[in-house]
């Protein structure tokens, strides 16, 4: 099931949301945009960071899976020039429910 073009695309129809896809509950998937800070470098203009919690199995094939989402979102947007950094701490999250 396609959702409608979103503002921005161009036209172009946007798939499933993510959450659908990967079957994750709203809330945790956090998508945030920012211009390059003074502290930032390297020549990429797009750097998309994952941060993701640590297990056995994602440590194992960490690249393998990066290099699938570089892969999958070159096809699903056309970016061309960018990079993807996977980043997969042992940590502990709540969002109070």
């Amino acid at each position: 099931m396609a959702r409608p073009a979103a503002a921005g695309s161009h036209g172009r129809t946007v798939g499933p949301s993510f959450e659908t896809v990967y079957q994750v509950p709203p809330g945790d998937v956090e998508i945030r945009f920012r211009p390059l800070g003074p502290l930032d470098r390297g020549g990429l203009p797009v750097v998309i960071e994952i941060r993701s919690t640590w297990f056995a199995a994602r440590a194992a094939d960490r690249q393998e899976r990066v290099d699938a989402l570089h892969a999958g979102i070159r096809a699903a947007t056309g970016l061309v020039d960018f990079g993807v950094h996977v980043s997969l701490p042992v940590a502990a999250w709540s969002r109070g429910e």
